[in-house]
């Protein structure tokens, strides 16, 4: 890709720094106003890259690189930097405690209402919501890391002491977002006849096979799902009685705490646990969320660094069973029988029989995920070929790739955005929606993470092609002026239908930016993908060079002191390193083993001269 990841990395840590950090004051900016949600997108803008890229790193201020430092001048030098972040954290996590102690993972301001004429509700705006509780984890995760870290630069008592506060208060949070995460999981149980049912059955029959059959060939499918919610213990979704057969189900995370959910049972202070009102039936949108912040709880950053205490790791077996079942689920789903995919039929259907491309994205998101978290390395070329096809066509469907047309019906995904109703919050009030305007950037995201993981050249570059596309696409779409310059998102940049401009940033496209760059920064970071072919090729080229160079180094007669001749040393050192990096790095071994090729060809050449000569 043309895309370089360092350098926009810096632009955007540029703007937001100056747009964060006005004369001399945190400024919790964004559109929509402050809540637990944009405050944390905001702050991870910073903490996210400098805890999983190296060369982003803040925690060591003798270490710190100096294009960062540049880029984050208005936040002071190497040493004032970290400083800065670590009262921020702290001030935010202050702010979103409740004078009872209970970490606060309210919606607040990014709540709307269904009718426009509506006023939401005091209560209404305390919601917890599986948003919030996602980004706390990660935040969360990268603030306990980076003050494990930081402390052992640190000499100042004062500072060390806000720092084992901090860290104290960071824990308790991490700890609630997962009680909130454990208490947001639902499991819905249907019977085939019902609405649900024959609208599962719809979208998973592509061979328009008898109901029966596909009945039965889906629930057997689904069988290792349903053993395993079966098994779960505490958290809602585990009161869900799946030894019926007979019914089918889904399972994910609702928009928030459900109702009725029982409190989960630990020993970790995290306060009162509140009382759920959400529906008590997954939601694609907020389920895909839930499972990208929980990835972090299994991270080998995490894992390294001793993040989680004994109690918490607990919690997080628990949150990873769920995680396990529910990415299996929707997979099993996504890619159910022997012909066309569900997941290629373009719109998805719910079961509560809406359809919509965005739907497609998020199974699309999960099946992703899975792909990149089940097979190591690499995923099957197969399966990703296909899932390519599923990203180009959403591309062109929601005029990423294509030109919008006045009128286009495709562009209201982008803005004002995909309405996600929050059913159960009536109980509160009048009934309140979530507007989903991440189409592009999370389609961005889902594609550079299938190109990390493709192992054939043909399925890398056509994922690699599709994401330089849709990031010319969002790179448009940045801010060019006012506080939010440099920053996302104006989408009216590319569609003209699009008439409403912003003066403040929105973190919560730019911090999903963000995410995409640090996978892009990672994925060039890691090893090529290798061919099979290629590498056999190179060890055949190889042992004939060796071969070769044996030959030369018996015929040709030594200088006096010598025990090799200059010439044919460099040509060893060559194959010697072509040897080491063979496996790696098949087409730059061959680069260097026609090097040393052409030198032994030249040297036999200039030895059958001399002997004709004579």
């Amino acid at each position: 890709m043309r895309l370089q990841p360092r350098q926009q990395l810096l632009e955007l840590w540029e703007a937001a720094a100056r747009t964060s950090y006005r004369g001399g004051t945190w400024a919790w900016s964004g559109r929509g106003g402050s809540n637990s949600i944009s405050d944390a997108e905001q702050l991870l803008c910073f903490v996210y890259p400098a805890a999983e890229l190296p060369g982003f790193r803040l925690d060591t201020p003798n270490q710190t690189a100096d294009d960062v430092l540049t880029a984050l001048s208005d936040f002071g030098d190497a040493v004032e930097i970290p400083k800065l972040l670590l009262k921020v954290v702290g001030e935010y996590i202050r702010t979103y405690t409740a004078e009872d102690g209970r970490p606060i993972f309210s919606g607040g301001s990014y709540f709307r209402t269904a009718d426009e004429n509506a006023e939401i509700t005091p209560d209404q705006l305390q919601l917890d919501v599986v948003d919030s509780f996602s980004m706390s984890v990660t935040l969360m995760l990268g603030t306990l890391g980076f003050l494990k870290v930081f402390r052992q630069s640190v000499r100042r008592e004062a500072i060390l002491a806000e720092i084992a506060t901090i860290e104290k208060e960071a824990s308790k949070r991490l700890s609630a977002a997962m009680v909130g995460l454990l208490r947001s999981f639902t499991v819905n149980a249907f019977d085939p006849n019902s609405t649900a049912g024959r609208a599962l059955l719809r979208t998973a029959n592509q061979t328009e096979a008898p109901t029966r059959r596909a009945l039965e060939e889906l629930r057997r499918e689904l069988e290792p799902v349903r053993a395993g919610l079966r098994d779960l213990t505490i958290g809602s979704g585990s009161q869900v009685d799946l030894d019926n057969e007979n019914l089918l189900f889904e399972c994910g995370w609702s928009w928030g705490i459900v109702k009725d959910a029982p409190d989960i049972p630990t020993p970790l202070n995290i306060g009162p646990q509140p009382k759920g009102v959400a529906i008590d039936a997954p939601r694609l949108y907020f389920t895909v969320n839930a499972l990208v912040g929980i990835a972090d709880l299994f991270s080998q950053r995490t894992r390294t660094l001793g993040l989680l205490n004994d109690d918490q790791l607990t919690l997080a077996q628990y949150i990873q069973r769920r995680w396990d079942l529910t990415r299996l689920y929707w997979r099993t789903i996504a890619m159910f029988g022997r012909g066309t995919w569900p997941l290629e039929d373009i719109p998805w259907r719910t079961t509560d029989e809406k359809e919509s491309d965005y739907y497609s994205l998020l199974v699309s998101a999960i099946v992703v995920q899975s792909l990149v978290n089940d097979v190591g390395s690499r995923a099957s070329d197969v399966d990703l070929g296909r899932v390519a096809g599923v990203l180009e066509e959403l591309a062109m469907r929601s005029k990423i790739t294509r030109r919008a047309v006045p009128g286009d019906p495709a562009v209201r995904m982008h803005y004002p955005g995909v309405v996600a109703n929050l059913h159960g919050s009536d109980a509160l009030g009048p009934s309140l929606v979530w507007m989903v305007s991440d189409f592009s950037i999370t389609l961005l995201k889902r594609t550079i993470w299938a190109a990390s993981v493709a192992q054939h050249t043909a399925v890398r570059e056509r994922l690699l092609r599709l994401a330089e596309s849709i990031w010319q696409h969002v790179a448009l779409r940045r801010c060019t002026d006012g506080a939010a310059r440099g920053l996302w998102d104006q989408p009216g940049n590319v569609f003209s239908d699009i008439q409403a401009r912003h003066d403040e940033p929105f973190w919560y496209v730019t911090e999903r930016v963000v995410e995409f760059l640090v996978s892009a920064a990672k994925s060039s970071g890691e090893s090529p993908p290798r061919s099979p072919g290629l590498v056999e090729l190179a060890y055949q080229m190889l042992g004939e060079a060796e071969h070769l160079l044996d030959q030369e180094l018996v015929s040709r007669p030594l200088v006096a002191g010598q025990t090799i001749q200059p010439r044919l040393r460099g040509i060893q050192a060559g194959l010697l390193r072509a040897r080491a990096i063979v496996s790696d790095k098949p087409a730059t071994a061959q680069a260097l083993i026609y090097d040393a090729l052409l030198a032994l060809e030249r040297l036999a050449t200039a030895r059958d001269s001399a002997s004709e000569a004579i």
